[in-house]
């Protein structure tokens, strides 16, 4: 709350009740208690973010409370479950698709495709070996979030 400190009592009221936090109305002028004109609060204002994924789930309870500590959970089982499957679409399926000569091939002259088109799956012939490759780690990607 350093960019917009007139906003504290909002984000954190637990320690306003415990007396952690005063207001900033009692100590700034009437431009500051609205804006925050240090430049360098701008600059490093996520240096909270690393502290709050080490910190204890009982510990973030208490400090932010459980709606945090829940959302701070969904987020580590998105990587854990996007970050394998990203690094296996870029591993497996864009080498496959990019190799792909369907959009090159003579019988699609006409055909109008710039080198992003060259990453879908319509690069790949209809009823190749590589065609099933891709459907198959779709699948494998499948088991593996619901075994998370």
């Amino acid at each position: 709350m350093r960019l917009q400190p007139f906003n504290d009592r909002v984000y954190f009221p637990k320690w306003y009740l415990k007396g952690i936090r005063g207001s900033p109305t009692n100590s700034r002028s009437a431009v500051k208690k609205f804006v925050n004109l240090d430049t360098g609060t701008y600059i490093r204002f996520l240096n909270w973010m690393p502290a709050a994924l080490h910190m204890p789930e009982p510990e973030l309870i208490d400090h932010a409370g459980l709606d945090s500590t829940v959302f701070i959970r969904i987020y580590f089982l998105g990587v854990k479950i996007f970050a394998p499957i990203t690094l296996l679409a870029f591993m497996v399926l864009v080498p496959i698709n990019w190799t792909g000569k369907t959009l090159e091939a003579p019988a699609a002259k006409d055909l109008t495709f710039s080198d992003i088109d060259k990453l879908s799956i319509s690069n790949v012939p209809l009823g190749s070996k590589r065609c099933d490759n891709p459907f198959e780690k779709v699948v494998q990607a499948l088991c593996y979030s619901l075994f998370l």
